[in-house]
Order: structure tokens, then sequence, then C-alpha cells
């Protein structure tokens, strides 16, 4: 196997913008299903992306955002996440994001019924994933 079969590129889109372009060693997010580490050579499937942190290894170390919602194409020598929100750790604003936790914790004690138990549980999962992106 050449090195060149070895590189492995990722694709972030978002409506707003092209997030992220660029070769990696290796992308870590959180899918419907549970955690997913996704390596070059990585047998093609497509996944729902549920909230988390994105964690990619790059050949000169470790970049963290905060992924929220989409979905992502793997296949052997690519990545592509289709994204309705991500954040590089300086786009959060902490006040704000602990304002969110706080407000999604009160919607779970608070809910009527299984959509607000839902709209809940993913707001806190987003809130979540911003302030652990801060870290």
């Amino acid at each position: 196997m050449s090195d060149e079969s070895k590189e492995y590129q990722l694709r972030i889109v978002t409506p707003e913008r092209v997030f992220y372009e660029g070769p990696v060693d290796m992308v870590e997010f959180n899918t419907t299903e549970g955690q997913i580490g996704v390596l070059p050579g990585h047998i093609p499937m497509t996944v729902i992306v549920a909230p988390g942190i994105l964690t990619i290894t790059e050949e000169d170390g470790v970049k963290t955002a905060a992924l929220h919602a989409g979905f992502a194409e793997i296949l052997p020598d690519r990545i592509t996440i289709l994204a309705e929100i991500i954040e590089w750790p300086d786009e959060i604003d902490k006040d704000r994001a602990e304002a969110a936790l706080q407000r999604a914790r009160e919607r779970l004690e608070n809910r009527d019924t299984q959509t607000d138990l839902a709209r809940a549980e993913t707001a806190l999962q987003r809130s979540i994933a911003r302030i652990e992106a801060l870290k």
C-alpha cells in the first residue's frame, strides 16, 4: 500500500459555509447508533449525526468542534459530513451556551408531551456539546 492511498479526506459542509476541508488521519463523532471513529479504509456507510464533539486528528495535532446534527457519508478514502450546525470552540459564546443548558434542563422537568421531551433532550445534548467543546 502506498503512502498516497493512506490519505483520508474530510469535508464538512453547512448551509452557510464549507466548515472544514482537508486531509485527516482520523475523525470521531457521535451518531444515533453511538460514537464512531473513522480511519482510512473504513467500510462505506451513511450515518445520522447526533449532537456531540467532533474530533479531527490531523498530522499536526487534534482539533475539536461542537457538531449538532446532520448526516455523514463514509467511504474508504473520504468522509463528507453535511452538518446543520457545527462550531469551533472560539465561535461559541460560553454564557449563552450555559443559559441554553439551563433552559433545556428546565424544559425536561416541565415537559407536557413526548414531543416536548424529544425537543428538550436535543436542546440539552446541543448545549452540552457546546460546553464540552470549550474545555
